[in-house]
Parts: C-alpha cells; structure tokens; sequence
C-alpha cells in the first residue's frame, strides 16, 4: 500500500511519499483529520505556520495512539521571516506551539513574502539568514530535515551556491495539466526530492473532460489519478482533505499509468483555479 512508501532524503532521513495536507483546515477541526489519516495509515502529516492549525496538528500527532517516531511531521517558516533572529525565534514558536520535541522537516515557506510575491526582489539575503537558523536547528537536532518550498531556480542557486546545508527538498505546485517540469528536473539533479503540492489542482481538475476520460479508462476517479500521476514522476504527494472517505481513496491508487497515458497527461495545460486564483501560488507570478 502506498502509505508504507517512503523516499530517503538527502541525509538518509525516510520520508512517506504521500502526505496529508492541512491547509485550510480549522485548528479545531485538524486534531481529527489527523487522528482520522493515521488510523487510516497515513504517517506524513504537512502543515505551516501560515495555515494557523498546528496547534491542532500537533494536539492529533501526540493523541493518535502511535509512536512518535513512526510519524513524519512536516512544517514552514512563514514567507515573511526574512531574518536570522526571526527565523530562530518562528523555529522555536513552531516547536512550542506544535508541542513536540522536533520536527521531521521545516522548509522556507516561499522565496518571497507573500505581498511581494509578484515584486523583482527575490531576498536572498533574507533566505540566507532564515536557511542559517534552519541549518542550526537541523545541528540541533530539533529538526530532521531541511527544505523551501516555492523556490525556483534562482532562489535554489542562493542557496546551493552560499549555505553550508543544501536544500533536500522543493515543495512545488505540480498537477496534471502545470507541472513545471524544469523545475522539478533541477531540483532532482541538484540531489533533492520534490514534493507536489495541490496535486488535485485545488479540486478545478475535476471537470476536465480529458482527464475525466483518463480516470474511467483506469477505473479510478479523478483524484485518484492525479495523486498517481505524481507519484508516478517520483514526487512526493499532499493532497489536501479534512474528509475520511477522501482520505482513503486518495490512498488507493495502486495502479499503474502505461507510459503511453503518461505522456498524454504530461501534455495537458490546464489551470484553471477559480477562486483560488486570489492566492498568490496560483495568480501565475512567482
């Protein structure tokens, strides 16, 4: 099954290929989406500190009845720290306000704050100074890995070029229909894992009549197959869910694309994200 997968990161750390995300999910509401994914098997839990619920995470983390170590507990530094001490003091904050003893893996939420996202600055010196604060805690052991998410090749550059710890992992939006292909290539040759974040397309995927076909043709809905499509490009997947049910057939997708399939959906480009088009990962700038 794959909720028993796992990738190895860079340090040899082993990381479940599929997660379950949580943003957008209630403080008070991701204690039982969490208890609910792990009865299910999940054992890869994403949140952030901009999602204001890990509270909530980490509250469904240390009552779901398993091990703490059998769980990977996933979070992000804010996009707007910037700064060494503010980056050193949101680690701690994350820490505390998780109520954990570390963190499986912590990564720069976005290369730029999020209002200026659509700005020319791409603050290295600000990604350099929260990296540091990473790279101490990573020392530390408080956290057991280390990552960004957002970054593209020149904010990855930054870092690869001037830090001491490279980045081991690149959270990246990826689904049928915009898969940054290049990106993803990059970051693979650079020695990290890549992770695909809204791999459903925030749910607008849904009404592609081709993708829809694709789906039947397996006998699998549609989330089903963008989750496999993902885990088919050797990406990490995190689909987003509060609902059980979701939770499992987002879990069932042991079937295989035929490579033929494969190239077909890599040749989709459809983006269409709707309301979600507000947030800046979706607004087509970055």
């Amino acid at each position: 099954m794959i909720l028993q997968d796992t990738q190895t990161l860079p340090n040899g750390v082993a990381i479940p290929k599929l997660a379950l995300g949580t943003w957008m999910i209630d403080d008070d509401k991701v204690v039982e989406a969490v208890k609910a994914a792990v009865e299910i098997g999940y054992r890869h839990i994403d949140t952030a500190q901009a999602y204001g619920n890990e509270r909530g995470v980490g509250e469904g983390v240390r009552t779901c009845g398993v091990p703490r170590e059998d769980l990977f507990v996933q979070t992000k530094l804010a996009a707007e720290v910037k700064d060494y001490d503010g980056a050193k003091a949101a680690i701690e904050g994350s820490l505390e306000t998780l109520g954990l003893d570390y963190i499986d893996l912590m990564i720069i939420h976005s290369p730029k704050p999020w209002a200026d996202w659509a700005g020319e600055d791409r603050f290295f010196e600000g990604n350099l100074a929260a990296w540091k604060a990473l790279e101490e805690a990573l020392e530390a052991g408080k956290i057991r890995a280390i990552g960004v998410s957002n970054f593209q090749k020149a904010d990855l550059d930054n870092l690869l070029e001037n830090a001491t710890v490279k980045p081991m992992i690149n959270q990246v939006l990826a689904h049928i229909g915009n898969t940054p292909f290049e990106l993803i290539d990059y970051a693979k040759s650079k020695g990290m894992l890549v992770e695909a974040y809204s791999p459903i397309a925030h749910g607008k995927i849904l009404d592609n009549a081709e993708i829809g076909a694709m789906a039947a043709k397996y006998g699998v809905s549609i989330p089903q197959l963008c989750i496999r499509y993902i885990l088919q490009l050797d990406l990490l997947a995190l689909p987003k869910t509060a609902n059980p049910d979701h939770m499992k057939t987002n879990a069932d997708v042991d079937f295989e694309i035929s490579a033929e399939d494969m190239e077909v959906l890599k040749a989709i480009t459809d983006k269409d994200y709707g309301d979600a088009s507000v947030f800046p990962v979706y607004s087509g700038t970055a």
